[in-house]
């Protein structure tokens, strides 16, 4: 089943209500049903380098349920019960794939980002309150054991860490080479009792040894960026897990279909939309190498490792689209269907160029960890509108409200306001682990606040034209300004700081920060730029341009005004990149479009307009010629 249009999605809700739907209600119910039909189907295949002919490790069905099991059975024997937590810091690998299966059948799994700093990690283990950890044994060119330990010496709660040895996924002679270069990992202040994860999953029985859960129950907790020092943990259920699946299920995926992977298996996107959908039609997922996109040749392997797959979809971001427009399609990659991407806005011209150089069509989607996951597509056989986010899937209702002094109203079509979602995958009154994060969090009790700025229009697609809370989106990662804020604040010179993030090519959006000088203080653009590298916690957030103004704009009570920050860096960007093309054509101001949002008014100055189109529709903040 398929849908075009918004009546198709009504038909399908019209059939029954979500919880008539006869499907499974615990992801073991789910998992089991498959690997029934599917026995012998491939399921997941890994391989941890990126060439086309490497070694690879594919489970079928039938063995991922086994192994899914036995991480049940072990996850229980070391005290897991429904309410407990399992947290896991790890790279991709099949391993990856079993904990995040068997920690949510037998209590609450937990992925964390292994690109976090040790500090935010025990954060989110403290957090969760986490008793077992799943991660890496000491290896080459990886820092996430270390990081781990460090973390687990201040999360007293851990009590069992299981480690998982990648050298198992190398061939000789580096599979050799590598326990007698394996880097030490100091445990000496970990108060947790280390084993080797593969070891102790062998000792375990293939079926599950305890009763399911009766129902639906919270499955998993996955933090929302951690870029703070408290991170917010928000809780996902098993309805929430089966909806997304059975979306992925009835809209795109069946048992025939291969899937090329290579996002992280610590985000949503991986784990809900992706791993789900795959769990609940039995298609086969590849992951190549155990960082995915960051891998080394990934890229450069791209095509050839979906003729090797026969890949019929591909689940990408901006950022790796740019990436593989970068290299020819040096490949057979006619099974290639649909690519589905996601995480951040995409730019029209890369939308175009992608679907020229592949013949791919591109589906562009919307979600967020807070509601489970998926919110909208553009549909695969309806109309695409680029630059929206398409449709509401089925069971998904919108609602766009604005604040009046009456209180939160709904808008009307192509009016903007806050997108408000309610899917059953919203855990209404719940969200967020801590109750404090919940409040005013829902519009009438049942929709979730998202703090997107969006409309929709009379045809029912969705457009996102802002963001409430003000995040940087770098290449799909979530960054809070105020982390680097927060730092800048702490220099002896900066009176006044605002971080956003300016328009990149590759990226979508990369930090640059704002300041204004204490009166009478002295400093530098760059001094300020290498006191960010000491202070702000996250790389990804560390600002790559600075200004320094003589007052930042501000509001009537005093707050930093961010969108004239933002057209000040639209005009930097734009008239740099026509600068660099030999183009006389320059930003003369920035307006703020109620459909579009901010948009630039460009002067061409002589220029031609298709060459102005080609150097700035790479960004995704549109432009449009200056009248007069």
């Amino acid at each position: 089943m398929a849908f075009a249009t918004v009546a198709d999605v009504a038909a399908i809700e019209q059939e029954c209500t979500w919880q008539e739907r006869d499907i499974p209600r615990t992801l073991y119910g789910l998992l089991s049903r498959t690997a029934e039909r599917f026995p012998n189907n491939p399921a997941v295949s890994y391989q941890i380098f990126s060439g086309p002919t490497d070694k690879a490790e594919t489970l079928t069905w039938r063995e991922l349920k086994a192994k899914t099991c036995q991480a049940a059975n072990l996850f229980r024997s070391l005290g897991i019960g429904e309410k407990d937590v399992v947290a896991y810091v790890l790279p991709n690998s099949n391993e990856t794939l079993i904990t995040l299966l068997g920690g949510a059948v037998a209590g609450i799994v937990n992925p964390i980002n292994p690109l976090l700093e040790p500090e935010q990690i025990a954060s989110i283990l403290r957090e969760t309150g986490a008793k077992v950890v799943v991660t890496l044994k000491g290896f080459p060119k990886t820092d996430v054991p270390q990081k781990v330990a460090e973390a687990v010496a201040h999360a007293p709660n851990v009590k069992t860490v299981l480690e998982v040895d990648l050298n198992r996924y190398l061939t000789p002679p580096k599979s050799w080479i590598v326990p007698l270069i394996r880097p030490k990992v100091n445990k000496a202040h970990a108060h947790a009792d280390y084993k080797n994860f593969n070891r102790e999953l062998a000792k375990q029985p293939t079926e599950l040894a305890f009763a399911d859960s009766e129902g639906d129950r919270v499955a998993c907790y996955f933090h929302t960026g951690g870029t703070t020092g408290m991170p917010k943990v928000a809780q996902h259920t098993y309805e929430g897990l089966i909806y997304n699946g059975w979306l992925g299920h009835t809209l795109l995926f069946s048992e025939e279909d291969n899937i090329m992977c290579p996002l992280p298996l610590f985000h949503v996107f991986a784990c809900h939309v992706i791993v789900m959908a795959a769990v609940s039609s039995g298609a086969h997922v590849v992951f190549p190498t155990p960082q995915g996109y960051r891998g080394e040749g990934v890229f450069d392997n791209f095509w050839k490792l979906c003729e090797r797959w026969k890949i019929t979809f591909i689940i990408t971001v901006p950022t790796a689209i740019s990436a593989k427009m970068q290299r020819p399609v040096n490949a057979d990659v006619s099974t290639v269907k649909t690519a589905f991407s996601g995480s951040a806005p995409l730019p029209l011209e890369l939308f175009r160029r992608f679907e020229e150089a592949t013949g791919i069509t591109i589906v562009e989607g919307y979600g967020l960890t807070e509601a489970t996951c998926l919110v909208s597509c553009n549909p695969v056989e309806g109309e695409k509108k680029v630059g929206s986010i398409g449709i509401p899937f089925p069971y998904c209702d919108i609602k766009i409200v604005k604040g009046t002094p009456e209180g939160l109203q709904e808008c009307g079509a192509d009016e903007i306001g806050e997108i408000c979602v309610q899917t059953p995958g919203v855990f209404a009154g719940n969200t967020y682990t801590e109750a404090d994060k919940n409040i005013d969090l829902y519009y009438q009790d049942t929709h979730l606040r998202t703090g997107d700025l969006g409309r929709v229009d009379p045809d029912g697609y969705l457009w996102i034209t802002g963001r409430a809370k003000d995040l940087i989106i770098r290449g799909g990662h979530n960054i809070d300004p105020a982390d680097i804020e927060e730092a800048l604040l702490g220099h002896d010179a900066v009176a006044f700081a605002g971080a956003i993030g300016q328009p990149d090519a590759h990226s979508g959006e990369l930090p640059c920060a704002f300041v204004e000088l204490v009166d009478g203080a002295s400093a530098t653009e760059q001094e300020l730029l290498d006191y960010c590298k000491r202070h702000v916690r996250e790389r990804a957030a560390i600002p790559k341009y600075m200004t320094i103004l003589p007052e930042l704009p501000k509001t009537a009570v005093g707050k930093i005004f961010k969108p004239d920050l933002r057209r000040h860096a639209i005009t930097r960007i734009y008239d740099g990149a026509l600068k660099d093309a030999g183009l006389a054509a320059r930003v003369t101001s920035v307006s703020d479009d109620k459909k579009r949002g901010l948009v630039a008014q460009v002067s061409l100055n002589g220029s031609d307009t298709a060459a102005v189109g080609e150097v700035l529709s790479v960004y995704t903040r549109p432009w449009e010629e200056a009248k007069g």
